[in-house]
């Protein structure tokens, strides 16, 4: 295998001791790995490897995930002409919003309890799917009806709402409440990809016409929230999100914010 300038045999443990410093995810740094080890062995200069990714036909946020991962690399090893090649521009798709009448029809479609308990509580909380899958009854205050999310995305804790339906729902799941809230008939954690699927299949016995995936549950929670008159602030609180802007998204796609504004035609 042909091996680029930049290679040092150590640069694995240099990328993942950095990230691991930083407070990367595991993810994080299992993308970086991958894509510095493929940019290593490609002989081939950032740009030259970015633009063979993006002939390939892979996805803007694979090139960004890539671009943002070599540029790390070589940052470790003090070369900073990189940072001039841009990173592709981020897409500004619109998040899929269900509404309040499509989360409940998701909801039903399952016979399955704990499939029916764990879309209730993601649209009612606005939780990540990694939170989902990490959440403990520990972390679930019965009496003051709030949920501690901790250490998730950006290593930051915050507290959320449980829904009183949701709330009497998980109040009947279990008897022994120790440990992972959800596990799978193995008794074992919950992967993403399962999730999705549960997701994915009750869209379809829903009749739900939409690319529905577990994070279509939180967008729709801030929406709605939004909707309802909450200010964005504390929208923006209940996400976790650290920028105000990630969370403004959610004016796009509010029908609140087109209610106010008149068709010319009607003017």
């Amino acid at each position: 295998m042909v091996r680029g300038a930049y290679f040092v045999s150590n640069w694995k443990e240099k990328i993942v001791s950095e990230c691991k410093l930083r407070g990367y995810s595991r993810k994080t740094i299992s993308g970086y790995v991958y894509y510095v080890g493929r940019f290593l062995y490609s002989d081939l200069s950032l740009e030259g490897f970015l633009i063979n990714l993006s002939d390939a036909g892979k996805s803007t946020s694979t090139l960004r995930t890539a671009g943002f991962a070599v540029k790390f690399y070589l940052r470790l090893l003090g070369v900073f002409d990189a940072d001039k090649i841009p990173n592709a521009k981020s897409s500004k798709k619109l998040p899929v919003i269900l509404s309040k009448k499509e989360i409940l029809l998701l909801a039903s479609s399952t016979n399955n309890f704990k499939h029916r308990v764990i879309i209730l509580l993601m649209y009612s909380a606005g939780l990540r799917l990694s939170e989902l899958i990490n959440l403990c009854w520990k972390d679930i205050d019965f009496e003051r009806k709030i949920i501690h999310i901790k250490q998730s995305k950006g290593k930051k804790d915050r507290v959320v709402m449980l829904s009183s339906k949701v709330k009497r729902m998980l109040s009947s799941m279990y008897a022994d409440k120790t440990g992972l809230v959800f596990v799978s008939s193995r008794n074992s954690k919950y992967s993403p990809a399962s999730i999705e699927k549960i997701v994915s299949v009750c869209a379809k016995l829903a009749g739900i016409n939409k690319n529905v995936s577990p994070h279509s549950l939180r967008h729709s929670f801030a929406t709605h929230l939004l909707e309802g008159g909450v200010d964005i602030r504390i929208i923006q609180d209940l996400l976790g999100h650290s920028n105000l802007s990630t969370t403004m998204i959610y004016t796009s796609v509010s029908k609140e914010s087109f209610r106010r504004i008149k068709s010319p035609l009607d003017v």
